[in-house]
């Protein structure tokens, strides 16, 4: 049967037209899809600490189950770089940031998140806070005084006196919050604090810190760490000079410390958080602020004290 021109050109103009509806049903679809997608800025103080790389995961694989997307940025302990980072999300239209500060007191990066959240970016602090608090939605951490409780609590159980070498990190306003917890409860005068030393939190820099340190002036029996990271770099600067009487008491519950807790003798303690539950709140509360549902302004999760005694109980080959 032959179909005549006419018929042809009405066919191929149905064909056109229902291909075009088809055509722009898809772009409608794929073009809400975009509207709808969100983005979320984090950025944590370093990516050098599984710590974070594990909290990392936590938010990543439930953002990117929403099929949204997460912008990763590691400002590698420097704060101007973490002000550049925010600004670049700004830029980048991101709906949230999530931040662990490099320093929570610089001025910059307050003045950067402020800008940030007048133009209605949600603002979630993890691991530690902010000194002006007024730019930030949410701030969730660790109960870090309590963690330099519990050690304080543990020394002053297993000696009657110390003379105590304090790892810290001075810009990390968590890590403060850690020795001061520490020693405020330290109340008794045999409790010597003989020296401090700035690590940064890592432990390439505790190593040689603690190494110059026993080489000078052996003068400490007990280490208190504001990190675990630390506190590795430490004890192996003890056990390069086969130095085996110093407790070293840390924060954390990393796999590092927990198989030191088993195997070497001044691994002490470590006051335990866990950055799994910390991810999956931060997760939580940022997509409850996109929402527009109110939460807390500052939650503090609970820490608890892994020892040699308690070691078995707990998994050492990953976080809790």
């Amino acid at each position: 049967m032959k179909i005549s021109k006419k018929t042809k050109l009405f066919l191929l103009s149905k064909l056109a037209l229902a291909l075009l509806i088809v055509f722009c049903f898809y772009f409608a679809v794929l073009t809400q899809s975009q509207k709808r997608q969100k983005i979320i800025g984090v950025s944590y103080m370093t990516m050098n600490n599984s710590f974070y790389q594990v909290l990392n995961e936590e938010v990543e694989k439930r953002v990117d189950a929403r099929a949204d997307k997460l912008i990763i940025r590691d400002p590698a302990l420097d704060a101007q770089k973490q002000v550049n980072q925010i600004n670049d999300f700004i830029k980048k239209g991101v709906s949230a940031i999530i931040i662990n500060p490099v320093d929570g007191n610089n001025n910059k990066l307050i003045a950067i998140l402020n800008k940030a959240h007048k133009k209605g970016i949600k603002i979630v602090v993890v691991d530690s806070q902010m000194a002006d608090k007024a730019h930030v939605d949410a701030t969730l951490l660790s109960d870090n005084y309590q963690a330099g409780v519990l050690c304080a609590k543990a020394l002053m159980k297993k000696k009657k006196r110390a003379n105590i070498l304090l790892l810290e990190h001075y810009s990390a306003m968590s890590a403060n919050d850690r020795i001061r917890g520490f020693t405020d409860t330290l109340f008794n005068k045999n409790y010597h604090v003989v020296g401090k030393l700035n690590t940064l939190g890592q432990s390439e820099y505790a190593y040689p810190a603690v190494l110059k340190r026993l080489k000078t002036q052996a003068d400490f029996d007990t280490i208190m760490s504001l990190n675990d990271q630390a506190a590795v770099g430490a004890i192996a600067a003890l056990d390069s000079q086969k130095v085996k009487q110093v407790g070293v008491y840390s924060v954390d519950g990393s796999a590092n410390m927990k198989q030191l807790l088993l195997n070497n003798q001044n691994a002490t303690a470590t006051a335990a958080q866990s950055p799994k539950e910390m991810g999956k709140l931060a997760y939580k509360l940022t997509y409850d602020l996109l929402a527009g549902k109110s939460v807390k302004s500052k939650i503090k999760l609970p820490v608890h004290l892994i020892t040699k005694d308690n070691i078995k109980n707990y998994n050492v080959t990953g976080w809790q």
